[in-house]
């Protein structure tokens, strides 16, 4: 049990985690190619570990209660808001496999890092409290919030990011 919460990959989810949200949470005011090159960089590295976590079973006994509030979601979705401006909502064009439709949907990037953020941060708010039997459920939870939801975030993200940093060199 202990080999999954303090193996090897997933310590170093834990250390990608805590540079993303610490980035973010260091970001206001921040120049624009600063953020974007740095984002472009900690998000490939946060998928690549969140797909390495161990799968690991959960009857749901410890879920911990989230420790982000909508305060700090929302001050989070300001702060990257504020720097990428205009470039923060772009239209995409989302799939539904059940209805077989394509339908183009307005979407946020600072609305994806602040998703992100309230995952991993409520994770790590569990791994800094040290109770194991919390800390299975919470790799639990990170783990499935990443395939259901916040993998595909990231990568929205990302691909806007970089759509972004090209513009930016130009």
């Amino acid at each position: 049990m202990n080999e999954d919460i303090f193996g090897h990959d997933t310590l170093e989810f834990v250390t990608v985690s805590i540079e993303y949200c610490a980035f973010l949470e260091k970001s206001q005011g921040r120049p624009r190619e600063d953020f974007v090159g740095t984002m472009l960089k900690l998000l490939p590295l946060l998928y690549v570990k969140a797909q390495l976590l161990p799968k690991i079973d959960s009857n749901g006994d410890f879920l911990p209660q989230g420790k982000v509030t909508e305060d700090d979601y929302n001050w989070i979705r300001r702060v990257v808001y504020d720097i990428l401006g205009n470039d923060d909502q772009y239209l995409d064009v989302a799939y539904e496999d059940e209805m077989e439709t394509d339908e183009t949907v307005w979407k946020s990037v600072s609305e994806h890092l602040a998703d992100i953020y309230q995952s991993v941060r409520n994770f790590l708010a569990v791994y800094q409290d040290g109770v194991e039997d919390c800390m299975r459920d919470a790799l639990w939870q990170v783990e499935d919030n990443f395939e259901l939801y916040w993998g595909e975030a990231l990568v929205d993200a990302l691909k806007r990011l970089h759509r972004i940093r090209v513009r930016i060199e130009d």
